[in-house]
């Protein structure tokens, strides 16, 4: 720990030793973004929702990534998620596929 930092659970700490700031955190965000070229959208939450996104797409349980990003409730994490046309249709040919072998399995239609 850094000379006279206090007991923090902050990710990013700066030179004092004190919780680095949203506002910081994003203006050193948009330097490296600029400096590197790329797409002035691109921000830290653009980062936020992506990260949401591919641990839904990878099958990561839902209860997870709502903890992971501090949700209170999963409606707002489904909202936060974005995934591609192609997981949701796999997702649903998967379902699809589950209740057609149930039925077979039935002996109904």
């Amino acid at each position: 720990m850094m000379r006279g930092a206090t007991s923090t659970r902050a990710l990013w700490l700066s030179e004092r030793g004190e919780r680095v700031g949203k506002r910081a955190l994003g203006d050193r965000f948009a330097q490296y973004r600029d400096e590197l070229g790329l797409d002035r959208a691109l921000t830290p939450h653009c980062l936020r929702h992506s990260y949401a996104t591919h641990l839904i797409e990878d099958g990561h349980d839902p209860m997870f990534v709502q903890r992971q990003l501090g949700h209170a409730y999963q409606s707002t994490t489904g909202i936060y998620t974005h995934v591609s046309g192609e997981f949701a249709n796999r997702i649903l040919r998967d379902a699809l596929d589950r209740v057609s072998h149930l039925h077979s399995l039935k002996g109904t239609p």
